[in-house]
């Protein structure tokens, strides 16, 4: 049977790409690697609490459209992330705010806040930032620095701070308000029921396919076959056989309880930002739906993931691409590969090698589908 798309990968940007072309007539196969759709984003339901199993993922987006598309699918709740930091027993609020100034230096207004930070960075010689060390003391000073992170980001990056370039903290709110919200975003939530409910409607349509435990690459000319176009969402580098060599990403590996009391942490996130501590945080899933089942139930267990970040090699997730001046260079050339290829698209974050949010994967996946 011939298709319009062959869709390879179920995770956000396949999911979003097949029902858009679905609903616009065109005949669409979906295949992925793993026995489940939604792929990182997907979720598993332990003691009534769907578990993000691949990694806590918060939906928040200003991308009006966006939104309102996801919310076809889903219900979401009204969760806001606000994480807390864990140096050593001491916690601090995040992202850096007025409460973690106060806590960590006794100030009170923000003007007093905005005095500290300054002279930490006026000690520390920086004008001009040139890595991730320079730019986060520039930021919230030198203390903050040290202890909430330093550690914390060695342990994600597997880099000391100062290899490390300045664009990646810039992402990191500073804020001289009581304001806790982690993200700068309009619209924020979680699907109630989880991701993976959400993925599955998104593909329920009767011109969309879906067959699941499909290695693509194990017999790519069977599956080219089948469709006029290809959309590829696994990693760009695979796709060619690694002709080019490896690029390099950051795994993480997860360490999942199940334990039989109502309340762990308090908190769906908490940092441990201290090098010693081996783990970078420790999520307690069902704080990112209020303790409560779909319908309003208090759970009586709790389900916490210890996570691990490490060095990517083959057989591994692949997570978080590590966009430096190396592998930005290896990626341009399979990128000039990719764009002599009449009949395939790469997508998503495997398939681009770029650091995109859930809300940037849909919207990029929908800009693809118009443009088509």
């Amino acid at each position: 049977m011939k298709y319009n798309y062959l869709i390879v990968g179920a995770g956000l940007y396949g999911a979003t790409f097949a029902r858009e072309m679905a609903e616009k007539g065109s005949r669409v196969l979906v295949i992925d690697r793993r026995n489940n759709v939604a792929g990182n984003v997907f979720t598993q339901r332990v003691e009534g609490i769907n578990v993000h199993v691949y990694g806590a993922h918060i939906f928040h987006t200003n991308n009006e459209e966006v939104w309102n598309y996801v919310n076809r699918f889903a219900v979401f709740n009204r969760f806001t992330n606000s994480p807390v930091a864990n140096y050593k027993g001491e916690l601090y609020s995040l992202p850096f705010n007025m409460y973690t100034f106060n806590k960590m230096w006794g100030v009170v207004t923000p003007e007093e806040a905005a005095a500290k930070i300054e002279e930490q960075r006026r000690a520390a010689g920086i004008t001009e930032p040139r890595n991730l060390e320079e730019q986060a003391i520039s930021l919230v000073g030198t203390d903050i620095y040290e202890k909430l992170i330093k550690g914390y980001t060695q342990k994600q990056w597997g880099r000391e701070c100062k290899d490390l370039p300045a664009f990646i903290i810039k992402r990191l709110p500073v804020r001289l308000t009581f304001d806790n919200n982690y993200f700068n975003a309009l619209f924020q939530g979680i699907p109630v029921g989880g991701y993976t409910g959400m993925v599955e409607n998104m593909l329920a349509h009767e011109n969309i396919e879906v067959h699941l435990g499909i290695d693509y690459l194990e017999d790519r000319p069977k599956w080219d076959g089948m469709a006029d176009k290809v959309v590829y969402t696994g990693p760009i580098d695979a796709f060619y056989d690694y002709e080019l060599g490896h690029l390099e990403y950051r795994s993480v590996r997860f360490e999942n309880e199940i334990l039989d009391r109502p309340n762990f942490q308090g908190n769906a996130a908490v940092n441990y930002t201290d090098a010693e501590t081996p783990w970078t945080r420790i999520i307690e899933h069902k704080w990112f739906e209020f303790g409560k089942d779909e319908e309003g139930n208090d759970l009586p267990k709790t389900v916490i993931s210890r996570e691990y970040s490490s060095e990517w090699k083959p057989g591994d997730e692949p997570y978080y691409p590590v966009n430096d001046e190396k592998n930005g260079a290896l990626y341009a050339g399979y990128r000039e590969m990719a764009d002599k290829e009449k009949k395939v698209i790469f997508g998503g974050r495997l398939g681009e090698y770029k650091y995109y949010d859930m809300d940037q994967v849909i919207a990029k996946a929908l800009e693809t589908a118009y443009q088509l």
